[in-house]
């Protein structure tokens, strides 16, 4: 069959254009090859030698392109290229050349377009650089050489471009290029990125003059006129109202890792931190410095290598200002207070920062700047590092150079307001709050909490209240205006004697309402008329005798919720959706027409029946609770409180901590139970929803170990068996856990990691035998089945 006309054209227009390509676009490639050569020529680094003497550099503001005029080092061999001449082609005996071999500098062909041709060329691996060649051939010309320095990158074929283009990808990342190099076999991909990491790991590590002249200010410390000199000469360390066009200390080429970039994408280091030097100068002309020093601090908080650079940054910016203490130079000391008590410079630049602070302190005494360096330099010793950078008010507080005032809530008692700095632990305030609300004397243990609408978690004893304070503020922004806000709550943690608690107490008040809230999340399976004496009980304690002249809690307030929702009718089951392609078209149809304006009719009628079958429940129930209280007549608030706490304390697991899971089924195919798992003093049990008796407890003698399996698995390791539950809260089951053993003066189980290649390191008979409960009856009222499930 022949071809036809227009097919014709196309053969001959590419034969045409592949010999106009062959006969011109070498001579292009060639000569952007000899710029390409000659640009890396002229650039340099300069690099740390081990056996130089003293060095005395003169350098200028680092500018865009480096020429000599701008960098006059003062050094013989510390300055030098990193090209090495090569001769006019590539020779198959070179002793220099590590590998060799062709490869492709563009995808052309591959899987998407198949018809191209694709163009190889000659690439030469050397110790020095990386070049590539139109041929192999002797005398073929060099059209490219990437030197290869400690900076210098390289990232590992990745399965996404193959799945693209039909070849793996090899990109190397230098000073001012980036070769992508591309190839059709794995295996030659990965020797090629194995060979050029090899290259660059073997080289020195690159010095920046910033770095030089940091050695040579802490050898010369003792010597102020070696000094004066160093800062006179070399503008580099001091105060530049220019841009910046290069980062002071040095970062790898290439971009970073965004696989997971958050709500911020970021570009390559050495950009970041050219933008994060624009935004300090925008400080010196701000009004309001706090948001854009969050943002700076935000930075850093997500790319670590940055801290170093901002801390030199702010060094320069301070050092010899037009205006001293003027605004725009406090401001800078204002964001390195900020800096100071959120992140640890490395050694070297810790030890320039605490020169700086010494040099201020010595030139300017007494003044908003020597304060600011006084107080730096004890941040720095107490600063361990943030998980969350300040929050609008922190920086504000720290500006000032003062502490925050906290705000924690106790139950059953007036919050109390604690001063708190950058470094203050939940522990410390955990324990200035016991030690002022009297509670030294008693054997229980009491911490911190994280309260909202949607859950409440302690707070670890480590863990720096500044930190949860910016969460807070965090949440603030994203939650609704009808919920409540987040607050720290001071309560019980744990319960090592819970029947010789003084009843005219301050714990015995945080006591009740601990038990309280356990009653209104439903965790104390009882009857439902126990559950309205509760409540008569509770408005006791709040209003004393009954009276219609009394403020009334709301019903959630007093009466489990979950226990008027199980007395309404279930749900319909909606229709499961037809497998036929056409029945399911015959019922979009519908639902999108008058039918489906009929169901969401009949949707909101039958919601319409429930709230109102909720209300006729909660005015049943509210009215029964009313009757009991009238019953109460004459009860004092400590009565009252002393006999709900005794009907709680009825139930066996009360005490305990109780934590949702879900027991991981042995048998594959079985799903996981959800559960109660309860740790307490003594031992550890499982509950089932709703039920009162424990379907089992172990004591703690029985336990081997526990631990973390993975992120959301708990395992709980007996002496004959493993039980593995599902939970969101493993830190805190350990945590709590670890905390009992530690109180009753037992030694902690080892890690199931520790114990996974052997036996035990710990004898699970050393814990203390009288961690084993005994067994005791108890006689139960009738129940409500499952009724928080």
């Amino acid at each position: 069959m022949p071809f036809p006309g227009g097919l014709w054209w196309l053969l001959c227009c590419r034969q045409g254009f592949t010999l106009l390509r062959r006969d011109y676009g070498e001579a292009d490639r060639e000569a952007d090859g000899e710029a390409e050569e000659e640009e890396e020529e002229a650039s340099f680094e300069l690099r740390a030698q081990g056996d130089q003497g003293s060095l005395e550099v003169s350098l200028s503001q680092p500018t865009r392109r480096s020429s000599g005029s701008e960098r006059s080092l003062l050094v013989t061999e510390e300055m030098r290229s990193l090209i090495v001449e090569k001769g006019p082609g590539p020779v198959e005996d070179d002793p220099d050349a590590l590998v060799k071999g062709w490869l492709q500098r563009e995808v052309r062909g591959g899987v998407k377009t198949p018809w191209i041709r694709p163009r190889k060329y000659w690439f030469v691996l050397t110790p020095d650089s990386l070049d590539y060649y139109s041929s192999n051939e002797k005398g073929a010309r060099r059209l490219g050489s990437l030197v290869l320095t400690s900076l210098c990158s390289v990232l590992w074929p990745d399965k996404q471009t193959y799945k693209e283009t039909g070849y793996w990808s090899v990109t190397v990342f230098g000073r001012k290029h980036c070769y992508r190099l591309y190839t059709e076999h794995l295996n030659e991909a990965v020797h090629w990125v194995c060979a050029v990491q090899k290259v660059i790991d073997s080289k020195a590590p690159v010095q920046t003059p910033t770095q030089l002249l940091m050695r040579d200010v802490e050898e010369h410390c003792g010597s102020p006129e070696v000094l004066e000199q160093i800062y006179r000469c070399n503008p580099i360390l001091r105060y530049t109202s220019s841009p910046l066009y290069a980062p002071l200390l040095p970062f790898p080429y290439g971009s970073l890792d965004q696989s997971d970039p958050g709500p911020r994408s970021y570009t390559t280091l050495r950009d970041e931190a050219v933008k994060l030097f624009n935004s300090l100068q925008q400080l010196e002309s701000e009004r309001d410095p706090v948001p854009l020093m969050q943002g700076v601090l935000q930075t850093c908080l997500d790319l670590p290598p940055l801290v170093d650079e901002i801390y030199c940054q702010l060094v320069k910016q301070t050092t010899e200002p037009p205006a001293p203490g003027g605004q725009g130079d406090l401001h800078y000391w204002q964001l390195l207070t900020c800096m100071s008590c959120t992140f640890l410079p490395s050694q070297p630049v810790l030890r320039f920062l605490r020169f700086h602070l010494d040099r201020t302190e010595s030139r300017f005494p007494s003044s908003e700047m020597a304060k600011y360096a006084c107080f730096i330099r004890e941040a720095l010793g107490k600063t361990k590092g943030r998980e969350c950078v300040p929050s609008l008010e922190e920086i504000l507080v720290l500006m000032r150079r003062q502490e925050m005032i906290c705000t924690v809530h106790c139950p059953g008692a007036p919050a109390c307001s604690v001063a708190i700095s950058s470094h203050t632990t939940a522990e410390e305030v955990a324990q200035e709050l016991v030690s002022r609300l009297g509670l030294s004397q008693s054997p229980n243990l009491f911490a911190l909490y994280e309260q909202s609408r949607r859950r409440e978690q302690p707070v670890g004893s480590t863990t720096l209240l500044a930190d949860v304070l910016t969460r807070f503020e965090n949440l603030a922004g994203e939650e609704r205006e009808q919920d409540p806000p987040c607050r720290l709550c001071f309560k019980h943690y744990g319960f090592l004697d819970t029947d010789n608690v003084p009843r005219d107490s301050l714990e015995f008040a945080l006591l009740f309402e601990q038990a309280h809230e356990m009653v209104l999340r439903g965790y104390v399976p009882t009857s439902e008329e126990t559950l309205q004496t509760l409540a008569a009980l509770r408005l006791q304690s709040l209003n004393s005798d009954f009276s219609t002249h009394v403020p009334f809690p709301r019903l959630e307030e007093l009466f489990p919720p979950h226990v008027l929702h199980a007395r309404l009718p279930p749900t319909p089951c909606h229709r499961p959706p037809a497998k036929c392609r056409g029945a399911r078209l015959r019922a979009g149809l519908l639902a999108s027409g008058l039918w489906g304006q009929a169901l969401a009719k009949q949707r909101a009628e039958r919601d319409q029946r429930l709230r109102g079958r909720l209300r006729e429940e909660g005015a049943s129930t509210m009215a029964a609770i009313v009757e009991k209280w009238k019953l109460l007549q004459g009860m004092g608030r400590p009565e009252a409180m002393a006999a709900y706490v005794a009907l709680v304390r009825e139930w066996p697991g009360f005490g305990s901590t109780l934590f949702d899971v879900r027991l991981r089924a042995s048998t594959a195919g079985a799903g996981a139970q959800r559960l109660w798992l309860g740790v307490g003093a003594k031992a550890v049990s499982l509950y089932k929803p709703g039920e009162p008796e424990p379907l089992d407890s172990f004591c703690y003698g029985r336990i081997s170990s526990f631990g973390a399996s993975d992120g959301n698995t708990f395992r709980l390791s007996l002496e004959d068996r493993d039980l593995l539950f599902e939970t969101s809260q493993v830190e805190e089951i350990t945590q709590l856990l670890n905390t009992y053993l530690t109180s009753a003066g037992a030694r902690r189980p080892p890690r199931p990691q520790d114990t996974a290649a052997g036996p035990p390191a710990s004898d699970p008979t050393a814990l203390s035998q009288e961690l084993c409960p005994l067994a005791r009856p108890w006689q139960h009222r009738a129940l409500v089945g499952s009724s928080h499930s």
